[in-house]
């Protein structure tokens, strides 16, 4: 995917968070709930805790949320006891599309997915029916400034275990082995890196390019619908898309 579409793409989804923030910290509330559920309540300890504390961070969580959540999450009686789960299929046009969910009905989440797909020419597979064409990658992206050199920002990544670094017209997009992701984006935190997205992620190894414009219209509405759940944790497809689009 051409370096401007996924910064559009990546302006375009903080566009939506910001416009449903309340939506996404409750999203966000969750994966901190499974993380301390998983690993305990303190961040030192907990590695994924972490890892989700950078993610609220990028998406600008106010601390006082993202310890309110901890709290919760930490008490007895917390309420909800949230499972991950994973659907694959595919959208109008043959794009592949992965959704994880967490979730306290995995039935009226699977109904509610399945609704998602059929109504918009689409249909939910299998387990690995699509897994197979995405890569998981932890992925740092950092906004190019006058205040980051990109000569010492890859000698930075590539020293913490970063496996590449790509320079595109606006950003710099720093991918990890998901074993590493932790190590890496603590290290560039430590030095003052700000990063717009830092989580692990599902990377298309190939693309798949829509051109009737009923199925570019059905692929959009299904991506919104499925992002506007409260147990859609994330949405990962492999739709190239122009900037208009």
């Amino acid at each position: 995917m051409a370096g401007h579409s996924k910064w559009a793409n990546i302006k375009a989804k903080k566009g939506k968070m910001d416009a449903r923030r309340g939506k996404l910290f409750t999203k966000l509330g969750r994966e901190i709930a499974i993380a301390v559920r998983q690993g305990g309540p303190n961040p030192e300890s907990n590695s994924r805790l972490r890892d989700v504390i950078a993610k609220c961070k990028a998406a600008n969580m106010p601390n006082d949320n993202i310890m309110r959540s901890i709290k919760k999450a930490a008490g007895e009686d917390d309420g909800a006891n949230y499972e991950e789960i994973v659907y694959e299929g595919y959208g109008p046009g043959g794009v592949a599309v992965i959704v994880e969910a967490a979730t306290d009905n995995r039935n009226r989440t699977a109904g509610d997915i399945r609704h998602y797909f059929d109504k918009f020419g689409g249909n939910l597979g299998q387990t690995g029916s699509v897994s197979f064409l995405f890569n998981k990658k932890g992925v740092i992206v950092i906004e190019k400034s006058d205040d980051v050199s990109e000569d010492d920002l890859m000698m930075a990544a590539l020293e913490a275990g970063a496996e590449d670094m790509t320079t595109e017209e606006d950003y710099y997009e720093i991918l990890t082995d998901p074993a590493s992701f932790s190590k890496v984006r603590e290290s560039l935190e430590s030095m003052g890196y700000q990063f717009v997205e830092a989580e692990v992620s599902m990377i298309p190894v190939t693309t798949t390019k829509l051109t009737d414009p009923k199925q570019i219209e059905q692929m959009q509405k299904l991506i919104d619908n499925l992002e506007d759940m409260d147990d859609v944790q994330n949405v990962y497809h492999n739709w190239e898309q122009d900037e208009e689009e």
